[in-house]
């Protein structure tokens, strides 16, 4: 299970906000550490604020952990950048292979495009599995 630390701002409910400094579960050097906390830190360097479940009814100020399954992290990095990025390759050789230069670039398109609506079709199908929710653990 990937964790990471933060403080509860608000509590909604089933939900609290809880505010990380660090993005990310910090386990980068560690065996099945994904490296994203290395790419946030480039993109957003401001804590951020998560909205995750709260099955431990944390009050607001409780230092807590935050958790997600294993694999989760991973599948998503492949569903979100690995995909797209495939399906724009394969627009654009098979563009290339049917019309040329600009078979490629029209290919390259539609490929990404495709990668994109992929992308929202299985984000669509994952909202209700759990092993995809982050948690107060």
């Amino acid at each position: 299970m990937s964790e990471t630390r933060g403080i509860v701002t608000a509590v909604d409910g089933d939900y609290a906000l809880v505010k990380t400094e660090e993005n990310g579960c910090g386990r980068c050097h560690e065996n099945g550490g994904c490296g994203g906390v290395r790419v946030s830190r480039m993109l957003c360097t401001a804590p951020r604020e998560w909205r995750v479940l709260n099955p431990r009814r944390a009050a607001v100020g409780e230092e807590v952990r935050i958790a997600v399954a294993d694999g989760a992290i991973g599948a998503s990095v492949l569903l979100i950048y690995v995909q797209p990025l495939l399906l724009l390759i394969a627009g654009a050789v098979l563009g290339s292979a049917a019309f040329g230069e600009a078979g490629a670039l029209v290919g390259a398109v539609i490929g990404l495009a495709a990668g994109w609506r992929w992308v929202a079709w299985r984000q669509k199908r994952r909202h209700c599995d759990p092993r995809f929710h982050p948690h107060i653990v």
